[in-house]
């Protein structure tokens, strides 16, 4: 759980840098009034708030590595993340030594729209971007004549045609496996769109709202939002199955993939293997895909 640092050069020739320790964080926010994960100059971003208000606490510059880098509006649930600090950084009165002790430090400076819900210790193996097998969102979506509820608004995307539920989890069983999925995603360039769509299904809740389920083991550029706008449109009757089937055979992001509303996204989880596979697990998942990984019909 903790490692040298290394060394530096110092008046006397080389001198033992201070011991650093790997803390794994699960993260909570509401996404709505954030410009997005990522930090960007000028603008309010989750992580940006986060480390300002780590390092506060630490007395320590701190840097995330994130599970999945959520867009502007996107919230999270059971996002993760990973930073290194200097042992002697947990030192402090209130903290003791244990990291858990950082959540409730963290809940009285952290503004309303954003938590760390855990802390813990952890090898230097463990990646909360590469060490992942799995993500997981959930989709809120709500074809009410009215639209969302105002309560849960901020968390709820509208569609202005009724849905048809039963087509579009025909829809989306079609979607699943290992493909191509350059239909769904913006261009990121030097990425893959070469993903395996492990679940994606829909139920309504007790007021109506639909819920989806979106599983994969990674997901590139807006392809959570193209996947329920494809649907949904099979849902509400302007397309057929058979045209969303048809756009996994697409090598190009494809114009008539509607893109739904970034607020009624949560990712709700991240899966993880046993830890000692993390290293294992990361140095695969920096591995690029390519077509050719297609005809295994499986890859992690």
């Amino acid at each position: 759980m903790t490692q040298p640092a290394g060394s530096r050069e110092g008046d006397g020739g080389l001198v033992a840098s201070a011991v650093v320790v790997r803390l794994r964080l699960l993260i909570s926010y509401d996404g709505t009034d954030f410009s997005g994960w990522a930090t960007q100059p000028g603008r309010r971003t989750v992580c940006e708030t986060l480390e300002t208000a780590l390092a506060t606490v630490l007395r320590a510059p701190v840097r995330l590595t994130v599970a999945g880098r959520t867009d502007a509006g996107v919230h999270a649930t059971g996002q993760v993340a990973h930073c290194d600090i200097p042992a002697v950084a947990l030192d402090a009165r209130s903290i003791d030594g244990d990291p858990a002790r950082l959540v409730r430090r963290l809940a009285k400076l952290l503004p309303d729209d954003v938590r760390i819900k855990a802390v813990d210790a952890v090898p230097d193996t463990f990646d909360a971007r590469f060490s992942a097998l799995a993500r997981r969102y959930e989709y809120r979506l709500t074809d009410a004549r009215w639209g969302a509820e105002p309560l849960w608004s901020r968390s709820t995307a509208d569609w202005t045609r009724p849905l048809d539920i039963d087509a579009m989890n025909d829809a989306s069983a079609g979607l699943l496996g290992l493909h191509d999925f350059a239909a769904f995603c913006r261009y990121r360039a030097g990425s893959t769109t070469i993903r395996e769509l492990q679940e994606f299904s829909w139920r309504r809740d007790d007021d109506g709202v639909l819920i989806g389920r979106v599983k994969a083991d990674a997901f590139c550029w807006s392809m959570v939002r193209s996947l329920v706008g494809a649907v949904a449109s099979v849902g509400d009757g302007r397309r057929s199955i058979d045209w969303c089937l048809d756009l996994l055979e697409a090598r190009t992001r494809r114009a008539e993939v509607p893109v739904a509303q970034a607020r009624g996204l949560s990712l709700a989880e991240v899966y993880y293997p046993d830890a000692g596979e993390w290293a294992a697990r990361s140095a695969r998942t920096r591995s690029v895909r390519t077509t050719a990984d297609l005809g295994e019909g499986c890859c992690g």
